[in-house]
């Protein structure tokens, strides 16, 4: 039996790396394109995740960036400024905050305040509600999905931080891109 044929006799290619765009996987660092594969599947499904969840906690029609936004205002109860959800989310178009901000406030789900000349965000009873309806929903169909796959805390904390790691150099890569 050759070497690519599986347990029928049938030969088999071999499989190279799962990417999305084959002519980035064919530099010096392959392994980086399965990742941002990976890394566009992750996003997608993330973001469909948390816009359904929330839909389904009783909170229709708010974007992904919207409940990014919401649960970190909801963050340690603590009022946020428009900076502050901008650095911790890494987003840089401050409007696409501003603008989640005001729909959340139509909404009820947050309120704003001042310390000194800042605007604040803050949380509302309202919005604390949807919060902890959403935790309750992601308990039940996502955590324990994943604990049912075995897969350990620390995995997923090593996971984390290698994402955030390579956070930093798609960030330093695009600011030098940003510059030719």
């Amino acid at each position: 039996m050759s070497k690519n044929a599986d347990n029928t006799g049938i030969s088999q290619a071999p499989i190279g790396p799962i990417v999305s765009s084959g002519h980035l996987a064919g530099g010096a660092l392959p392994a980086l394109s399965e990742i941002e594969f990976g890394m566009i599947m992750l996003s997608h499904a993330f973001n469909r995740w948390i816009v359904r969840c929330m839909t389904a906690a009783g909170v229709p029609d708010l974007s992904a960036i919207d409940v990014l936004v919401l649960h970190n205002i909801a963050h340690r109860a603590k009022p946020k400024t428009l900076a502050d959800l901008c650095l911790v989310l890494n987003v840089e178009d401050t409007h696409v905050v501003a603008y989640a901000l005001k729909k959340l406030e139509r909404l009820k789900l947050v309120k704003s305040g001042r310390r000194g000349k800042e605007k604040l965000a803050m949380i509302t009873p309202e919005g604390e509600a949807a919060c902890r309806r959403y935790a309750a929903i992601r308990e039940e169909l996502l955590v324990k999905s994943v604990l049912a796959t075995e897969v350990s805390s620390e995995v997923l904390s090593s996971v984390a931080f290698r994402m955030r790691a390579l956070s930093g150099h798609y960030d330093q890569a695009s600011r030098s891109a940003a510059s030719i």
